[in-house]
């Protein structure tokens, strides 16, 4: 069946927020663990929710570390957010060809408008699905299954592009194609060993894969 509908990861996939997550976890922790975390100590908790992140580590503290994530991470938001080579001629283009297109993101709804806002992005998304919308976040199917409802498509006609295994295994849990890419900041290796169906190497790799020439 041919492909109509793409879902895309956000952050570290459509726009570089590497940095911004990367200072704003070594704010968090160095305010309640000084001089632990150095900078590659951080990117395992790239993926997951801030929830299971901070949870594992301090379950007495963790809405309160989220709120100090949280307040650092938007103020710091324009500041350090970039869209990465060749995702705005992309998305553009899959627009104008009539493609279904959503987001699938474990971040809550303000912080994804933000970063959609900034890099002029929203205007291409029909649907966006945000952990404030689920029960279950990625790599459970829900967030992809409930963004396929919302456009009228079927997993057999989606694919969902992603940087980390949360995003490969909820598309491969959805029974949707998947997308490694492979500026993942985890590195190709890393994407590839999750066995994507597709691994880009700028965003422009895409249009081949869903026939648009």
């Amino acid at each position: 069946m041919k492909v109509n509908t793409i879902l895309f990861d956000l952050d570290g996939t459509l726009i570089n927020t590497n940095e911004l997550i990367i200072e704003s976890f070594l704010h968090t922790l160095h305010a309640y663990y000084p001089n632990q975390y150095e900078r590659e100590d951080v990117f395992p908790f790239i993926g997951p929710t801030l929830f299971d992140t901070f949870n594992r580590m301090n379950p007495e503290k963790t809405e309160e570390m989220i709120k100090v994530y949280r307040k650092f991470n938007h103020e710091q938001h324009d500041l350090l957010v970039k869209e990465f080579d060749t995702v705005f001629e992309t998305v553009k283009t899959l627009k104008e060809r009539g493609f279904k297109l959503g987001i699938v993101t474990t971040k809550i709804r303000d912080t994804v408008n933000m970063g959609l806002k900034l890099t002029k992005l929203d205007q291409f998304f029909d649907v966006v699905v945000t952990l404030d919308d689920v029960e279950h976040a990625k790599p459970h199917p829900e967030p992809v299954l409930k963004a396929l409802e919302q456009l009228h498509a079927t997993p057999e006609e989606a694919i969902m592009v992603g940087d980390n295994h949360h995003d490969v295994e909820a598309g491969q849990n959805a029974g949707t194609k998947t997308a490694g890419v492979s500026w993942s900041i985890k590195g190709r290796d890393y994407i590839s060993s999750y066995n994507p169906d597709y691994i880009l190497e700028t965003m422009s790799d895409l249009l081949p894969i869903v026939g648009v020439e």
